[in-house]
């Protein structure tokens, strides 16, 4: 089993995909300085799996990487992530 996470710049979000079949996604927003995640799904069938946990652990990773953009967690599980990982609150605060 291989896991992957994408940034589809065209679509908007992050996808996560198991051996190349797509389980989950990120949608976000960028405005300016500021990238609003506002949407995390993962596929009903693959919840359980911690998806949704690495889909955003590697969404937030990317933005601290590539930019300096501030995050919104407009998205009730991504607000919920970084409540619990405070490594990533100063992203927040950008």
């Amino acid at each position: 089993m291989t896991v992957e996470v994408r940034n589809d710049e065209a679509q908007k979000q992050y996808t996560i995909l198991e051996d190349d079949r797509p389980v989950g996604f990120a949608v976000y927003e960028i405005t300016g300085n500021e990238i609003a995640f506002t949407h995390t799904e993962v596929d009903p069938k693959e919840q359980g799996k911690g998806y949704a946990a690495i889909l955003v652990q590697y969404a937030l990773d990317d933005v601290r990487a590539t930019s300096q953009r501030r995050v919104i967690p407009a998205c009730s599980y991504v607000e919920h992530f970084v409540e619990k990982h405070a490594e990533y609150e100063e992203l927040t605060r950008r």
